[in-house]
């Protein structure tokens, strides 16, 4: 038997997660099997998983429960062990990372060989022999957010970027990324991870109140783009220090006095195979925090609730 974790109602994730045993899948034309090794976590899950109105995203009128249960989790990694008819893209043995939509976290992933697009079918790459299974399984949603969201904005050399949550893992990619392209990054965290922000070459602010006032002594030449990674006070800041509203890119607060986003959804297979380049050479460092077993998947979910995570929490299958 395979297992699961699956939910069949919404609430909090530590009383609907749980884990179940079933037959593996199986593909089906065009379709291949990875059998999972590693499941990286992103705040988007435990929303869905959190919210009646995620009913919608199932095509269900009761939001109250989920006939039969739903998968959870977007981004695996692991190796391809069945092939479905008509693939030649992969074979059995090939290491692969991607995702696939409330279906991720588990032993088995069914996924369309010739997957490239997040918002349908889900995104499948090889996995360079450098990268770890861990390390990779964190990179399909955040590294496409990160990605997506400095090209939306064109960060580059004579830019001053503000990052906010630059210690998270979306923040931490698209700060790192911003520094590679030349930029002057300046990131907000918490203290504890400020040490870690400047020997990744990041100026670290803390937030709160103040954050005005911070940003601009570490950045007397001003602003010119900024990625918010955490909520409305970030695009506040950011356009209090005079970013353009239409350099400004928000994951966290669309809409917000006119700022608007880009992120995974939107992110292309050749962004996408950059991030994992880059991280694969060391060019860009994802921390894990921390590494929980399948069976642990509520407590890690309840850890990234928590908040203050540096760099990414992965759920292991063996």
């Amino acid at each position: 038997m395979a297992r699961f974790a699956r939910f069949d109602r919404f609430g909090p994730t530590a009383e609907v997660l749980r884990i179940v045993h079933e037959e593996p899948p199986h593909p089906g034309p065009g379709e291949v099997r990875v059998h999972v090794c590693a499941n990286g976590l992103n705040p988007v899950d435990y929303k869905i998983v959190r919210s009646a109105q995620s009913a919608a995203n199932y095509g269900l009128t009761d939001p109250g429960s989920i006939p039969g249960g739903a998968g959870v989790g977007f981004d695996f990694a692991g190796d391809i062990d069945e092939i479905g008819e008509g693939v030649t893209r992969f074979r059995v043995g090939d290491a692969v990372l991607g995702g696939r939509r409330h279906h991720a976290i588990g032993d088995f992933v069914i996924i369309k060989a010739a997957a490239e697009d997040a918002g349908s079918d889900g995104i499948l790459i090889e996995k360079p022999a450098a990268l770890d299974y861990d390390t990779a399984s964190a990179l399909p949603v955040a590294g496409r957010t990160a990605i997506a969201a400095i090209d939306r904005v064109g960060a580059g050399p004579g830019d001053t970027v503000l990052v906010s949550a630059a210690a998270g893992g979306v923040g931490l990619i698209a700060a790192q990324l911003a520094v590679l392209r030349g930029a002057t990054v300046i990131g907000t965290a918490s203290e504890h991870n400020h040490d870690f922000l400047r020997s990744l070459g990041v100026t670290p602010v803390t937030y709160g109140d103040g954050l005005v006032e911070r940003l601009k002594d570490a950045a007397p030449q001003g602003f010119t783009a900024a990625l918010d990674n955490n909520g409305p006070d970030s695009v506040d800041a950011a356009l209090a220090v005079g970013v353009p509203v239409e350099r400004i890119n928000t994951i966290a607060a669309r809409g917000h006095r006119g700022a608007q986003g880009v992120g995974n959804p939107q992110a292309t297979m050749q962004q996408f195979a950059e991030i994992v380049r880059l991280v694969a050479d060391g060019s860009i460092v994802v921390p894990i925090e921390a590494v929980y077993p399948l069976e642990r998947v509520a407590e890690a979910y309840a850890r990234l609730e928590a908040g203050h995570v540096r760099g990414k929490l992965v759920v292991v299958t063996r």
